[in-house]
């Protein structure tokens, strides 16, 4: 694969990936739970709530949820119980999959809890009104400030597959080790039991006096 056709898969993932917005029903005693791979020291921030199903009226008991927000160790960055709506904002502090779990509390008889969620990293995370707002700098320069987080970030990611084509080849050459080791060794076994019946059938013969 060409170095152009590399960066060009590997920017169309970053802004796929970049935000995650969705709309998801959940029934209620039943858990989702949805992860992002996020990079380490990278900026998140989500937010959700509960679809209320009766516009205009108060939401019913029935969908308030319990919310946890947890690191590929297991250390827990959010958590809500019984709430109809939410938001958090982190920096990783460690690179691998978060995972985000929306567990609806179980009633009789059994109800449907819409949820609207959205999850954004990286460059996406970040709030460019308040920046340039604070900064009263020119469209222009928040642009060029996008652009440049940008292209970090796609850098950041070019080297991370660097890294994971290097283990895997690290990998695929140990493997291949062992497996040349493992053949050498079998063609010394296979040859070592040839070697022994042979030698079995000789003194056999020889004890019976036909050779």
């Amino acid at each position: 694969m060409s170095k152009s056709n590399l960066l060009m898969i590997t920017t169309l993932g970053l802004f796929l990936t970049i935000t995650e917005s969705m709309r998801f029903d959940l029934q209620s005693g039943h858990t989702k739970c949805i992860s992002e791979d996020i990079k380490n020291s990278a900026i998140t921030v989500g937010k959700y709530n509960a679809v209320n199903p009766n516009e205009g009226y108060p939401l019913p008991d029935t969908h308030k949820l319990n919310v946890r927000v947890t690191s590929p160790y297991g250390n827990n960055y959010h958590h809500g119980d019984q709430v109809d709506s939410g938001n958090f904002a982190f920096t990783a502090a460690e690179a691998g999959d978060y995972t985000t779990c929306f567990t609806a509390p179980d009633h009789k008889p059994e109800t449907t809890v819409a949820i609207e969620f959205e999850w954004k990293t990286g460059v996406a995370a970040k709030d460019w009104s308040k920046i340039a707002k604070k900064e009263q700098v020119e469209v222009m320069e928040i642009e060029l400030k996008k652009l440049l987080d940008t292209v970090t970030s796609i850098n950041e990611e070019m080297f991370h597959l660097r890294v994971r084509e290097e283990e895997m080849q690290e990998l695929n050459q140990s493997t291949n080790s062992k497996m040349a080791g493992l053949s050498f060794l079998s063609l010394v076994v296979c040859l070592s039991v040839a070697g022994l019946q042979l030698w079995h059938l000789k003194s056999h013969f020889e004890r019976k006096k036909l050779l």
